[in-house]
């Protein structure tokens, strides 16, 4: 599986970075379920989370988001894991640890048939990178019907840390 776009990032329309939940609320649907795709690859989560609008609080809809994405069936995870990309790391991370990633990647693909994703939100910059290795180090040792729990947690955090970013204005 290739990447589309850079490694952990998703491109969020400039438009709708910094939205307010009133414009997010009253927007078209097709839009809200195209942002909402930027955010967690899933066209049933996005659909859902579009259709019980309106919001009266982001914590409300980041709720909703996560009620959503608890239902995602195995063919929408599927989905929602072949739209994401590794982790980002620091940009000062040197190259044999992009390796040593790019390696446990490959193997990690190779056992479960996707991208490796964890949530590096609340880390500060300089633990990224250890966490992403032993992450996808212990999670090589689980079968794929544990993994598929763990990738479906793991979407969901990235979903709630996307759509607070979208909200407050600080971009994917």
């Amino acid at each position: 599986m290739t990447p589309t776009h850079l490694p952990g990032r998703v491109a969020i329309p400039q438009q709708t970075r910094g939205t307010s939940l009133e414009r997010f609320n009253t927007a078209p649907a097709a839009d809200v379920q195209h942002t909402l795709l930027t955010c967690l690859h899933s066209l049933r989560w996005s659909h859902r989370v579009t259709a019980h609008r309106p919001y009266p609080t982001l914590d409300a809809l980041l709720a909703a988001s996560d009620e959503a994405a608890y239902d995602l069936t195995p063919g929408d995870l599927a989905e929602a894991l072949a739209g994401e990309t590794l982790p980002v790391l620091p940009e000062d991370t040197y190259s044999a640890a992009h390796m040593a990633l790019d390696a446990a990647n490959a193997a990690y693909e190779a056992k479960f048939g996707h991208v490796f994703i964890i949530c590096l939100d609340d880390l500060p910059p300089t633990e990224a990178l250890d966490h992403a290795l032993a992450g996808i180090r212990s999670r090589l040792a689980n079968d794929p019907e544990e993994e598929r729990v763990v990738a479906a947690e793991e979407l969901r955090h990235l979903a709630r840390g996307r759509l607070s970013r979208l909200f407050r204005g600080t971009g994917p």
